[in-house]
């Protein structure tokens, strides 16, 4: 069974038992609501991530799937550094790991306040299903630590070549922009193709962030998920700012 928006005519289809099949994505709205219903499986979950697919929701609705046009990347040699950031980034104050504390970070994500909304769509069962595939090597968390402090982080899913971005979270400025500096960082040297951000926001666009269009994502992104990943624990992954010869050059042109 479907239901339908009149306004637009296209149908949102609902997910029903173990099959793991979403509808072609290519042909949801730009809005990118193309199903309902279904369970948060890691099975259920690779499958719409590796189709551009994921899920977003309140709790106490039904779970929603997505896919919007147009899509937000982040290609890692992209990644903008102005220069106050760059200020931070030389004083080296934060230190960083990689999945060391996925449980806290997760839960700093719903559980701090952002401005404009009233409650997290990371819902428990949201942090469950993630905590499960980051037990597969599948989800992985960045942390930003100030003095001995978890400040800051993020967690996502990695599949192939690309990093699928979930949410960030910052205790003190810049610890999240460091936090995704620091993946951008290290996921360019291992040769990931792009980062997905999902949808544009004002913040990720001042990072570097680039919107594409969903069927030009949708091609890039059926050939990056095939690529050899990275399955396992990340907490062997280090990262140290290392200024790059463009970020001088592009100083010394803009007078900083």
């Amino acid at each position: 069974m479907s239901s339908m928006f009149d306004e637009e005519e296209y149908y949102i289809s609902e997910l029903r038992g173990y099959s793991y099949r979403f509808p072609d994505p290519r042909t949801a709205s730009d809005e990118g609501l193309l199903a309902y219903g279904g369970d948060l499986s890691s099975p259920r979950l690779l499958a719409a991530y590796r189709n551009g697919i994921f899920p977003w929701y309140n709790e106490g609705d039904p779970i929603l799937w997505w896919s919007p046009d147009p899509r937000l990347l982040l290609y890692p040699d992209k990644f903008r550094v102005n220069k106050s950031f760059r200020r931070v980034l030389r004083s080296g104050k934060f230190s960083v790991t990689f999945d060391t504390r996925f449980k806290e970070v997760i839960a700093s994500c719903a559980t701090i306040v952002r401005e404009g909304q009233e409650s997290s769509w990371i819902v428990p069962d949201m942090q469950r299903a993630y905590t499960h595939l980051h037990e597969e090597g599948i989800a992985h968390s960045v942390e930003v630590h100030f003095e001995g402090k978890l400040v800051g982080g993020l967690y996502g899913l990695a599949i192939g070549k690309v990093f699928f971005g979930e949410s960030m979270f910052s205790l003190v400025p810049d610890a999240s922009k460091v936090a995704f500096k620091a993946l951008s960082d290290v996921l360019g040297r291992r040769g990931y193709d792009f980062i997905d951000c999902q949808m544009k926001t004002d913040h990720m666009v001042r990072l570097g962030a680039q919107v594409v269009p969903r069927n030009i994502y949708l091609d890039a992104l059926s050939k990056a998920v095939a690529e050899p990943g990275d399955i396992g624990d990340w907490q062997h992954f280090t990262w140290i700012y290392q200024e790059a010869d463009t970020e001088i050059v592009k100083g010394k042109k803009d007078g900083k």
